[in-house]
């Protein structure tokens, strides 16, 4: 080989070797560059692939004491870690510092959020997934007609619910008390909605119901709908059953007012409405739709059913390991009782009347933390202790050992007073 062929093969390979350091170089500094440019989030870890965490944070909140699942991860990364639940990651919060900061920037910075498995769920036009007008639209019909603690009606109702159930008890039988709380908490939602006392219909909804709940604190399995032997398969069968029972009797009613259109027009404008289905067909000119009366009756149905039956609970447990409390209650229902008389029906005057009964309900909000946790969905790049949460990352801010009042003492009245009505006949 001569010098010209020796030079020239030198040169290709000097070239090669210049672009090789120059992609190299320009690799590195993009690399470089992205991990500049990439939020710093939380330190954490997010599990296996595709279920993450789940199946530990699921199993943690179905034992007494679920702590464990976020002491672990708090000891190992601090306060605020980022896991991976319910199908995305998510920022998990145990910092009562962060959970301030979330709570003075609520509506702002952050917004109230779902994984996409519980809004699927829950249904595109649920209560509880709206925002802004169209949440207080339904929010104000929701007090409209479950905000009215002095209607005797609603009253008498609750009492002779209460009663019912309490009569099937058995004297020798093992009471679950739980068990009992949720069918009463259902039954008196489904007549506040739909007008329909306890029977056969109303137990097969509510064991429909019973699995969509449970679906909600599951694996959202792609095309789960086609894996009905998955909780969240199961779940979503039951979420059409739920919707289909619904959709039934919202259909029959408006064929019902079809049919009587024109007729009682001037009573109906000074009659009090039976139910909540009743309220949305004349609402702003029944300009609702049927979808969305479905879905706005069952995000009602999931409100209250596990709250109210566990606060309901949580009494009864406090009252037992307080005898001198229980003795000083029982004093004053037997007070009560002679006063009405035997068989006389409670009013809103008398329920006000017995304070000692009063603070038992509200100590029981305050000291029972009923919800683990909330979830929020950031709006915008927050950032905390030089970490930084993107904007529409998941953030489940947990309630544990934190006390937040503000929030525990926002129970609803009707809740409150199907606590106190129960405690009372016990």
């Amino acid at each position: 080989m001569d010098a010209g062929a020796l030079q020239l093969a030198a040169a290709a390979v000097a070239i090669v070797v210049v672009a090789a350091l120059v992609c190299r170089w320009f690799l590195v500094a993009c690399a470089v560059g992205v991990r500049k440019q990439r939020p710093r989030l939380p330190p954490g870890s997010t599990g296996l692939p595709l279920i993450g965490e789940t199946l530990r944070l699921i199993s943690a909140y179905k034992t007494p004491n679920p702590e464990p699942f976020i002491d672990e991860r708090v000891a190992r990364h601090g306060g605020v870690f980022t896991t991976h639940i319910f199908g995305e990651r998510t920022v998990f919060s145990a910092d009562p510092a962060f959970n301030r900061l979330l709570l003075a920037a609520e509506g702002r910075a952050v917004s109230c959020s779902y994984p996409s498995s519980i809004t699927t769920l829950l249904g595109a036009h649920s209560l509880l997934l709206k925002r802004g007008t169209a949440h207080k639209r339904l929010h104000s019909l929701t007090l409209t007609r479950l905000g009215r603690p002095a209607s005797q009606p609603l009253l008498a109702h609750i009492e002779r619910l209460v009663l019912a159930t309490m009569r099937q008890w058995e004297p020798t039988a093992t009471v679950r008390l739980l068990d009992e709380a949720k069918k009463i908490t259902f039954n008196l939602t489904v007549k506040q909605l739909v007008s329909i006392e306890p029977g056969p219909w109303t137990e097969s909804l509510r064991r429909e119901y019973v699995k969509l709940i449970d679906g909600f604190f599951s694996i959202p399995f792609p095309f789960a709908s086609f894996l009905p032997f998955t909780t969240y398969g199961q779940a979503l069968k039951s979420r059409k059953k739920v919707a289909g029972a619904l959709r039934e009797v919202i259909r029959k009613r408006m064929e019902e007012r079809g049919e009587e259109n024109g007729v009682k027009e001037e009573m109906d404008g000074k009659r009090e409405k039976k139910d909540m289905v009743e309220e949305l067909l004349e609402a702003e000119g029944g300009s609702f739709s049927e979808e969305e009366m479905v879905d706005f009756c069952l995000s009602l149905l999931v409100a209250g059913y596990e709250t109210t039956s566990v606060l309901m609970t949580v009494a009864v447990k406090f009252l037992t390991e307080t005898p001198a409390a229980l003795a000083q209650l029982k004093e004053e229902h037997e007070n009560m009782t002679k006063m009405k008389g035997e068989n006389q029906p409670l009013e809103w005057v008398d329920y006000k009347s017995m304070t000692f009964t009063q603070s038992v309900i509200n100590e029981t909000l305050r000291v029972a933390n009923i919800i683990g946790g909330v979830f929020r969905r950031a709006n915008t790049d927050i950032h905390f202790k030089g970490y930084t949460i993107p904007k529409g990352c998941s953030i489940l801010k947990a309630k544990l050992n934190i006390d937040e009042g503000r929030e525990r003492k926002s129970g609803k009245i009707a809740s409150s007073l199907l606590l106190f009505l129960c405690v009372y006949h016990l």
